[in-house]
């Protein structure tokens, strides 16, 4: 535990700006922590959500596709249960469906992802703070009649502004890498998504025309 007594005794030689930035650090890691978590728990394997959904199709039992698109936990598969619902209407009615249920669980993907984005604006800010207080603090010791026969006294303000400094650009570039991370997650969820409401949307009608057609020559 020496490392860790040391680190926390450097960080608190940058004043107390670094309270704040501690903050920012802490709230940036535990979003990007539960984000990952939600995430992965959205992207479920859609090939295998497919495979089956198309075999109950091709069967006829729409009832047990929806069964198992609504027992999916996932955005995919929410999605794909609202085209179930209105596949007695046009494929139209089944995409406006799907679009309705995308607009409703998107916002979810994207929750507390607004909080990193101002943390990656402000943790920069509040080291450059540090960096003026710190200075002010150096050259406050210069001023004084003493100023020049303490030379610790002005280096300790100079280190107190490049460890805020510093410490407000770590933050600011590792919440701003997880940021990026998880924007590419949520489009990738909701590209697979399209996708697979558009194929959903095909088999159905695939299903319905193969359908009519054993009617026919039955007929």
């Amino acid at each position: 535990m020496g490392w860790f007594s040391n680190t926390f005794e450097f960080l608190c030689k940058g004043g107390p700006v670094m309270v704040p930035l501690m903050a920012c650090s802490i709230a940036s890691i535990a979003i990007m922590i539960e984000r990952i978590v939600t995430l992965r728990q959205a992207s479920i394997d859609s090939d295998g959500l497919m495979r089956r959904l198309d075999d109950f199709l091709k069967q006829g039992n729409v009832k047990q596709a929806l069964r198992q698109c609504e027992s999916t936990a996932g955005y995919v598969g929410n999605v794909l249960a609202a085209a179930l619902r209105a596949r007695s209407f046009d494929p139209s009615t089944m995409e406006r469906a799907m679009q309705e249920e995308a607009a409703k669980q998107t916002p979810e993907l994207h929750r507390r992802l607004s909080v990193l984005d101002t943390i990656i604006t402000i943790a920069p800010l509040l080291g450059l703070l540090g960096t003026v207080t710190g200075m002010i603090k150096s050259f406050h010791v210069i001023s004084t009649k003493h100023g020049m026969s303490a030379p610790t006294a002005i280096t300790g303000g100079v280190a107190e502004a490049l460890i805020a400094t510093a410490t407000g650009l770590a933050i600011a570039i590792g919440t701003l890498i997880g940021y990026n991370y998880l924007n590419e997650r949520v489009s990738q969820l909701v590209s697979d998504a399209e996708s697979r409401a558009n194929h959903l949307i095909n088999l159905i009608g695939d299903v319905e025309e193969h359908g009519n057609e054993i009617t026919v020559l039955s007929a």
